[in-house]
């Protein structure tokens, strides 16, 4: 049965707190390998807390050789365009980790996992939390919501790939609309 396991990284990129959340995929069962954070010191250098995030995402895919990496794609709001941009730093040295680690990325919106998780594309960070537990069969929500985020991620990648293109809404003529496509 190992055999035919899929391990799947999920990862809520973040410059202070990142979260992840490793799952092993057996068919439809889903079981949780990891989870946790990865935090980056916040009296640091912007260069410094890069490194870090950098080595803790290294770590981890020393650690868990995952077969799959799914990542949040980055969103901004107007009001905010600095923390746009923060998050663009992080995520790219998550990206940087995941290609040296040689792994492909899919991203995935936070509207459409959250609507892959709930039904809402505009969940609450509970709804998620609580969708999260009942998916794995946890006993507790998954803390913090960072943690409770990646596990999302990844187990929306699951759901993505075991959906048939079609109910995707996807044609052969059209890769550029896969889930994953636009990093």
């Amino acid at each position: 049965m190992a055999n035919d396991s899929t391990t799947i990284l999920g990862i809520d990129p973040a410059l202070g707190t990142t979260g992840y959340g490793l799952i092993r995929c057996f068919g439809d069962t889903v079981v949780l390998v990891d989870a946790g954070v990865v935090r980056c010191r916040r009296d640091q250098s912007l260069e410094r807390r890069l490194t870090e995030l950098h080595d803790g995402i290294v770590e981890i895919l020393q650690e868990h050789k995952p077969d799959c990496f799914a990542v949040e794609q980055l969103y901004s709001h107007y009001s905010r365009p600095t923390t746009a941009i923060l998050m663009g730093h992080a995520r790219g040295v998550i990206l940087l980790a995941a290609a040296e680690a040689g792994l492909a990325v899919a991203s995935y919106a936070a509207t459409q996992i959250k609507k892959t998780m709930t039904g809402n594309g505009r969940a609450p960070k509970a709804q998620m939390q609580f969708a999260v537990k009942h998916q794995l069969g946890l006993t507790v929500v998954p803390e913090p919501a960072d943690v409770a985020d990646a596990l999302a991620i990844a187990l929306t990648h699951h759901h993505c790939s075991q959906t048939p293109a079609a109910l995707l809404g996807l044609t052969p003529r059209d890769p550029s609309r896969r889930p994953g496509a636009g990093i």
